[in-house]
């Protein structure tokens, strides 16, 4: 039977002070269990609101500041989103403040690429294991006897790019635009500040592609591969976009508002596998041990959590943690996910019938 209508709505507060202690918190409240679907509309928005009115006082963290554009971000920007796999949307907050994609963008372009190419190819290709260093390691190559990374960290997100199907940079890169805006559901477009900001600071994720050349785990040139990646973490999205874009992923590949299959259940079934041990780099396993969803976060402030079968949710605020991990988004959705009964490794036994005299 649901104990969906019984969630309460004023759970005790937890600590703010650390992330790993304020997810662990919020675990800790009585957990629901799973059941198919989203919890009553009613249901959902009252929490929502909820978790925005709890952790939008939070000030711990910073805006990234390695990107000067991104530096100028607004701390107090806040926003949450979800949608659910027939097409509910609920929103709160700044969600419909456009900010830079950034590295949330990885999940999506890997889907577009295992699907042009399968999943066996991009798995040899690419790697998938989680290389338990931070996105922009160097290091997690050279640890790897492959050479290879997983499509979530930088280095794996550049080789994934450079496979991307197109005749040159310009094919290149209008797929991609063009592939995230079918994921969106609408015309995604480049923000040419922030670009520019990032091509005059890309000395790392340059010399990563070209260690990557040298192993022969980059597929094209590699300035013209971090070029086009640069470009995809520049397009400006919403927290509402991408609540659509974990909604797809949520429904087997096909975009909930628009009904258009985006890719196919394979490709996406992959994604998640790839989202859900690599997703939230470093913390990956933490996140998944106290949140047990697939989720992605980006420097720019967004998370998408896919909720699978049921729906996306997504959070904005550019105040980060020290992994990069937006630091509201994570008790946003670690909240979330237990009032509301998401966590995908949440059971209860069935009843076992008497034996038979």
């Amino acid at each position: 039977m649901s104990t969906r209508a019984s969630v309460p709505v004023n759970v005790p507060e937890p600590p703010l002070g650390h992330i790993p202690g304020a997810l662990s918190a919020a675990a800790a409240q009585p957990q629901r269990i799973s059941t198919g679907s989203l919890p009553d509309p009613g249901l959902v928005r009252r929490l929502l609101d909820e978790a925005h009115r709890r952790f939008a006082p939070v000030q711990d963290g910073a805006v990234a500041n390695y990107i000067p554009a991104l530096a100028a971000a607004d701390p107090d920007r806040f926003g949450l989103a979800i949608v659910s796999a027939t097409g509910e949307r609920y929103a709160v907050g700044d969600a419909r403040h456009p900010f830079t994609i950034q590295s949330v963008s990885k999940p999506f372009v890997f889907a577009l690429v295992a699907n042009a190419l399968g999943h066996e190819e991009v798995k040899q290709l690419l790697g998938v294991n989680n290389s338990g260093l931070p996105f922009d390691s160097v290091i997690a190559v050279e640890l790897n006897p492959g050479r290879t990374a997983n499509p979530m960290v930088n280095a794996g997100a550049i080789a994934t790019t450079s496979l991307v199907p197109g005749a040159d940079a310009a094919a290149k890169w209008e797929f991609v635009r063009a592939g995230l805006s079918r994921f969106a559901g609408r015309e995604l477009a480049m923000d040419d500040e922030v670009y520019e900001s990032e091509s005059r600071t890309n000395d790392r994720n340059e010399g990563i592609a070209r260690l990557l050349k040298g192993y022969g785990r980059i597929y094209s040139d590699p300035l013209e591969a971090t070029d086009v990646y640069t470009r995809q973490c520049s397009l400006l999205v919403t927290t509402e976009d991408l609540a659509v874009m974990s909604a797809t992923l949520a429904d087997g590949g096909v975009n909930p508002i628009t009904r258009e299959r985006v890719i196919d259940a394979d490709s996406c079934k992959r994604t998640l596998a790839v989202l859900a041990t690599a997703g939230m780099y470093e913390r990956s396993g933490e996140w998944l041990y106290e949140v047990g969803l697939p989720a992605k976060s980006g420097v720019g402030g967004g998370i998408i959590t896919v909720i699978p079968g049921k729906g996306g949710l997504a959070s904005y605020s550019p105040l980060l943690d020290d992994a990069g991990n937006s630091v509201r988004g994570t008790l946003a959705t670690a909240f979330l996910s237990t009032t509301l009964g998401l966590n995908v490794f949440a059971s209860a036994p069935l009843p076992f019938p008497e034996p038979t005299p």
